[in-house]
């Protein structure tokens, strides 16, 4: 038998988990999944990361991430327990068109998903809400908040974003755990709404 420690390969599911949810993770490219995904993973996270070669620089659009030196080429995979009765498995993909079928692929069998958004992109979200709108997914959006971004009210935001009344929209910054967890939270309430369940808090 194994000693327990604090390595992400001995932290096994605790006991009285009953609800499982398989969530999407979608962007556009340097939007921040990966991170998100390692910020609040309980397991030591997946990651298909490489490094950019100079082919796929002349493929993807740098304009204004000068410093992004590594892409997602396939997922990111974590998990994170949310309550002592549910427990996330999250799916990040990756955000470059010519990765789009991967996309349509870590959709299968999700119940809902995140998008993330970068205030200096916005548009470069409509993929992603788009996709999940098509495979009939319930998400969140979440304004990921980089310094340098520009800086909008909600009313502004969901006009520019075209987002129904009922989608969350929440701000986080995904490189501290307790704010990566926010969208994540309000997701899983927002599917628990839907099925007239208790929120989660």
């Amino acid at each position: 038998m194994r000693s327990k420690s604090s390595d992400s390969e001995s932290h096994y599911l605790t006991p009285g988990i009953n609800l499982s949810v398989k969530i999407v993770v979608l962007g556009p490219f340097a939007v921040g999944k990966t991170t998100l995904v390692r910020a609040v993973s309980e397991i030591r996270p997946t990651s298909t990361e490489e490094r950019m070669t100079e082919a796929g620089k002349a493929v993807d659009t740098l304009r204004g991430l000068s410093e992004k030196t590594t892409t997602t080429v396939a997922l990111d995979f974590g998990r994170l327990t949310l309550t002592d009765d549910i427990v996330l498995y999250l799916f990040g993909g990756p955000g470059q068109p010519r990765f789009s079928f991967m996309v349509d692929e870590l959709m299968q069998g999700a119940l809902g998903g995140v998008v993330l958004v970068d205030t200096a992109r916005i548009t470069e979200s409509w993929d992603a809400m788009g996709r999940l709108e098509e495979a009939g997914l319930p998400y969140v959006v979440a304004v990921n908040t980089f310094h340098d971004s520009p800086r909008y009210g909600e009313a502004e935001l969901r006009r520019a974003l075209d987002l129904t009344p009922s989608t969350p929209l929440v701000e986080c910054d995904v490189r501290h755990r307790d704010s990566a967890k926010t969208p994540l939270i309000a997701l899983v309430s927002h599917l628990l709404a839907r099925t007239n369940l208790e929120p989660v808090s």
